[in-house]
């Protein structure tokens, strides 16, 4: 059975609680089994992690949901295949980042060729008497919503990979492995972006203290 993107984030949640919580490698059974309950009550349990981390790496509210919805039709259709072997969140974060990943290489593709193209359109028209001016590339800056929190402020002006690593350390709690996993990455590296991005973070608040 296909379970559709739309259908994905309009399941209903269950608000009833029941003495048995099942244990997301029994759910994981089920839903690889064609159950959409089970699969519904994983995406429930994951929804809001899924869409904090797709959030965080793109900067954009509409696309974060679209990319999370992507996440979890892969995580449906790949079910069959995992094994176990992680468990379950840790794979889920995998393939939520590798889908923002390839979303922001091929926006960054896409953008880089409508530079070219505008510079090249310009450079025609260079002596035209209303010859336009050159575009400049988009202040990324300004993507950033106004968090309105200093440490999300903060957190937003790392680097992509120093970003990731603090928010699926220290918001989603996973293990230095699990992490060396999500990102593809050796445990000495996932240790590395750590302690440099806790050593940015601490200077970036220092200053917005002291400007205060």
């Amino acid at each position: 059975m296909q379970v559709s993107s739309a259908q994905i984030f309009l399941m209903p949640i269950n608000l009833e609680t029941t003495s048995h919580q099942p244990a997301d490698s029994e759910l994981v059974s089920l839903a690889a089994g064609g159950d959409t309950a089970a699969f519904d009550e994983l995406v429930t349990r994951y929804r809001g992690k899924v869409y904090a981390l797709a959030m965080n790496m793109v900067k954009s509210d509409a696309d974060a949901w679209d990319l999370s919805q992507e996440a979890f039709i892969k995580a449906w259709k790949a079910l069959p295949a995992f094994k176990e072997e992680s468990r379950f969140y840790t794979w889920l974060y995998r393939i939520t980042h590798n889908v923002c990943y390839d979303w922001m290489r091929k926006r960054r593709l896409r953008d880089s060729e409508e530079f070219e193209e505008q510079l090249h359109a310009d450079s025609v028209a260079v002596h035209a008497p209303t010859a336009p001016q050159v575009a400049e590339l988009p202040d990324r800056a300004a993507d950033h919503r106004e968090l309105g929190a200093e440490i999300a402020t903060a957190i937003n002006k790392l680097s992509e990979d120093h970003r990731v690593v603090v928010l699926l350390r220290e918001v989603n709690g996973l293990s230095y492995e699990e992490i060396a996993e999500v990102t593809d990455a050796s445990t000495g590296t996932v240790m590395s972006r750590l302690f440099y991005a806790r050593k940015k973070l601490q200077s970036l608040l220092q200053e917005t203290y002291d400007s205060l």
